[in-house]
């Protein structure tokens, strides 16, 4: 179970170690500018960055090794860094981690949980750790979103005997990469948040998604327990050759929300796991915030974890970066919304209802952003977003950012003042004129559009010059 020479050398075959001092308590790092002391460095290879190139700079930082897979790389070092410290030499460090992570994985037999969908991952993960804290479960759970397969691998790693349970967050964008993560992890169960249309260029249809993300059961046993998400058709429409648990807001799902009820800026709904109903209440007004609850408390019920610690765990707010995300805007007028992490147009009607639904005299402004990825049919669906609108009523003033919105613009209604730029540095400039008084501002659009940017420019987070 130790990491150290043998299980390295058993891991990986044509490995050469140039320095064998083993840290006590193995971790990894790609980034030497987040690196944390006694971490060891894995130089990779990206499309813009060479992690070779700052070998150096991560022994500064206090690691406590380097896996390179450029021996003249090392040459480039200050021998004195590389003293005493675990040098290895691989043919491809990318190889390498996931070989180390799907060894490392093996030797664990606790519930492995994966938790994908096309939203909800990241938040529903929060709540199951909330859980398993009030529960005092010894676990591990992915850092953050860190969801891709390098992010993967590195969590995989932090898996350790003592944990009871692990979760981890598993997130896709092209055909066959579900296929290729699990065979890594090797989940024990996994469960689907939801399937909506993003990435659709790399995915395809939504049933295309749906085939992808139900890949997440690849290497299920006819004794394995899937969770899905009963209320879509396309997970609860079709044959699978083990048991399902379903979750959601339908009677025919075995872990419900009923009775919904919103208001102020509280979401109250009765939850019901098969027959026992318990009352839970959300600080929070978006719907997402429900099925992320019932997600997470299908995970507590399937590890036998008891109900009212699952009810205690959900009700913990929850604040996940850039969705939606509430913030002060700077100079006491009023709060930005930040939710652009990305966009799809599930999650952009569900933002903007949440926001229809915020009691609050302070004047509602929404940034739209261009939702990116949709493939052929993105024109459609920015036109549906216009249509959306209608059902917005408390919404007056709308500012476009992007090349796509131009479909958003002609399908809002009439009543609604609108702004269209084409940058986040031009919106800026329409806000500004814009928050005269208190104000409520939503931004939602994809990654891609760099309304983070805007967020940091407003908000009292800001945290740097954005360029």
């Amino acid at each position: 179970m130790r990491f150290d020479e043998h299980f390295l050398t058993g891991a990986l075959s044509e490995i050469s170690l140039e320095g064998k001092n083993f840290p006590k308590d193995v971790k990894f790092s790609i980034d030497s500018r987040t690196l944390q002391k006694g971490e060891i460095f894995i130089a990779l290879r990206g499309a813009k960055v060479d992690g070779h190139d700052a070998i150096g700079d991560a022994l500064k930082m206090g690691a406590a090794g380097v896996f390179v897979s450029e021996r003249k790389a090392l040459k480039a070092v200050d021998s004195h860094l590389l003293k005493d410290r675990l040098v290895a030499v691989v043919p491809d460090t990318l190889v390498a981690l996931v070989k180390l992570a799907r060894i490392w994985r093996a030797q664990f037999d606790y519930p492995v949980v994966a938790i994908t969908g096309s939203v909800g991952k990241t938040t529903a993960k929060e709540m199951v750790s909330n859980i398993l804290n009030f529960g005092k479960k010894k676990y591990v759970a992915s850092y953050e979103n860190q969801n891709t397969k390098i992010g993967l691998c590195l969590n995989i790693l932090k898996m350790r005997p003592e944990h009871e349970v692990a979760v981890f967050e598993v997130g896709i964008s092209r055909r066959g990469e579900m296929a290729e993560l699990v065979d890594i992890l090797r989940p024990t169960t996994a469960l689907i948040t939801s399937v909506g249309h993003s990435h659709m260029e790399g995915l395809g249809s939504l049933s295309d998604i749906a085939s992808e993300k139900r890949k997440v059961f690849i290497h299920f046993k006819q004794d394995s327990i899937g969770l899905i998400n009963g209320d879509l058709p396309v997970l609860a429409g079709v044959g699978y050759d083990y048991p399902v648990i379903k979750f959601g807001t339908k009677t025919t799902n075995q872990i419900q929300a009923r009775k919904i009820h919103i208001s102020g800026d509280t979401i109250n709904f009765v939850l019901k796991i098969y027959q026992k109903k318990y009352s839970v209440t959300l600080k929070n007004t978006h719907m997402g915030a429900v099925y992320n609850a019932l997600a997470a408390a299908t995970i507590g019920n399937f590890l036998n974890i008891d109900h009212e610690v699952i009810v205690n765990g959900i009700q913990v707010p929850i604040d996940v970066s850039s969705r939606f995300e509430k913030l002060k805007i700077s100079k006491e007028r009023g709060v930005i919304i930040n939710d652009c992490y990305n966009a799809s147009p599930e999650s952009v009607k569900a933002a903007l209802f949440a926001l229809e639904h915020m009691d609050t005299d302070s004047k509602k402004i929404a940034v739209l952003g261009d939702m990116l990825e949709l493939g052929v049919n993105g024109p459609f669906w920015h036109r549906q977003l216009g249509r959306i609108l209608r059902k917005v009523s408390s919404l007056k003033h709308i500012v476009l950012v992007g090349d796509m919105v131009t479909w958003t613009k002609k399908t809002i209604p009439i009543d609604v003042s609108v702004e269209h730029v084409a940058t986040w540095k031009d919106a800026t400039k329409i806000l500004e004129k814009m928050m005269d008084r208190e104000s409520l501002v939503l931004v939602k659009g994809s990654n891609g559009m760099n309304l983070n940017k805007l967020i940091d420019y407003f908000s009292d987070k800001k945290i740097a010059e954005a360029s």
